[in-house]
């Protein structure tokens, strides 16, 4: 009867996953999601063509494509939404409550991916790897008189000391392997303490630190955490890293320190606003910064696909994996 009862439930609902090109670009394949049910699948969704697309559909996959209490509202088939990401403020989580939507997310499928898209970050600066192979190509080993020179000065890891704003799965990651490069580590996370890891207040983070890293999410109460204010406190020389989220600094606030030499560079795979448009930010010269990609490795997406199917499969067959409301 169970089996009966949940096939007359899936043959008569429908899917869409409005945005689906960030997540697959052409390299994985949503057709497992056909499996369940029939599903509808657009790269790109604009905002006044939503209602037309999910109008009639029970089930509705987004990744960054906002749903208001409003839009959701005028969708009176719509029961589950999936976002295809850890954060889930695209979404009204109230009015979904209220109005019986169900609502999932995929939590720590990145760690390592971003992680390890943070210690990019701080080797691409440590050691200027491509500024140098830059170099090379345009000649200036080859003309340079003698059997090696460097553009920038370049330090070892070993006894810096990188302060993580936030100790989630991330943080943690992050924590360990500054360890295994040999580095100290102090972290500001009022609601987790590691055992191992140095706690103090977030002033003191700041002006302990070598290199400070944010993996905090954004809410109102950290909201430009970094900022003039907060920036006075930084260790002179300073590197900053933010794989967060944008809205966590003062964007105006942090070129200012790098035009003062507060920091020396300020590393982000996020800005506050994405696609950036006349950011003076993404082309200061000492800023390294890459759209949004510290989650795309192939392995680290086919994970997220693969726990999105998972999520809705629960919810279709009554269960509640990684369920918001």
């Amino acid at each position: 009867m169970k089996n009966i009862c949940y096939y007359l439930r899936i043959v008569l609902m429908k899917g869409v996953i409005v945005d689906g090109y960030s997540l697959n670009p052409g390299d994985l394949s949503y057709d497992i999601f056909s499996s369940l049910l029939p599903f509808d699948v657009y790269d790109v969704t604009k905002d006044d063509e939503v209602f037309e697309r999910c109008s009639d559909k029970e089930i509705v996959i987004t990744n960054k494509i906002p749903f208001s209490r409003g839009r959701m509202q005028s969708l009176p088939a719509l029961k589950y939404i999936g976002v295809t990401a850890t954060g889930y403020n695209i979404i009204d989580i109230e009015a979904a409550k209220e109005l019986g939507i169900a609502v999932t997310n995929i939590p720590s499928y990145s760690t390592d991916a971003v992680a390890q898209h943070v210690f990019a970050f701080i080797l691409s600066i440590s050691n200027a790897v491509m500024q140098h192979d830059e170099a090379v190509k345009r000649g200036m080993w080859e003309n340079c008189g003698n059997f090696c020179f460097w553009l920038s000065p370049l330090f070892e890891l070993k006894g810096k000391t990188l302060g993580i704003i936030g100790l989630g799965n991330i943080g943690r990651r992050v924590a360990e392997i500054a360890k295994a490069f040999g580095m100290e580590v102090l972290s500001y996370s009022p609601h987790s303490r590691v055992e191992g890891i140095k706690s103090l207040s977030f002033d003191e983070v700041l002006s302990e630190s070598d290199i400070i890293t944010l993996h905090c999410p954004l809410t109102k109460d950290s909201a430009k955490m970094i900022n003039e204010e907060s920036l006075k406190q930084v260790k002179k020389g300073a590197v900053l890293i933010n794989a967060s989220r944008g809205g966590l600094v003062d964007e105006g606030a942090v070129i200012k320190a790098l035009d003062d030499g507060v920091l020396s560079h300020y590393c982000a795979d996020v800005l506050s606003e994405e696609p950036p448009k006349n950011n003076i930010l993404s082309m200061h010269p000492k800023a390294v910064i890459t759209p949004h990609i510290a989650w795309a490795p192939l392995e680290t997406r086919r994970r997220l696909l693969d726990m999105v199917y998972e999520n809705l499969r629960s919810f279709l067959e009554g269960g509640s994996l990684n369920r918001v409301v």
